[in-house]
C-alpha cells in the first residue's frame, strides 16, 4: 500500500495494488474506492481529508506483529 496526500487540494489517496482504476464507488461525500474492470480494489480517495481524519496519523505507521503466529509459522 501507498499513500499519497496532497495539501494543497487536501486530498488523501491510498493505493492498494496495481490494478488500473477503472470505475469509482462513492461511500460517502468526497470518500471513494477505486475499483478496477473485475471489480478489484484499487485504491481509496479521500477529499477534504484534513477534517475527516488526522493526516499526521495516517501518514505515519506503526507495525505490529503477532508472536503467536510468528512462532507457529517459524517452527
Amino acid at each position: 500500500m501507498k499513500v499519497y496526500y496532497d495539501d494543497e487540494v487536501d486530498a488523501l489517496y491510498l493505493k492498494l495494488s496495481n490494478e488500473i482504476p477503472d470505475g469509482v464507488v462513492e461511500l460517502a461525500d468526497g470518500v471513494n474506492i477505486d475499483t478496477s474492470h473485475d471489480g478489484k480494489l484499487a485504491g481509496i480517495e479521500i477529499l477534504k481529508a484534513s477534517k475527516k481524519i488526522d493526516i499526521n496519523t495516517i501518514l505515519s505507521y506503526t507495525l505490529e506483529l503477532n508472536k503467536s503466529i510468528l512462532k507457529q509459522n517459524i517452527a
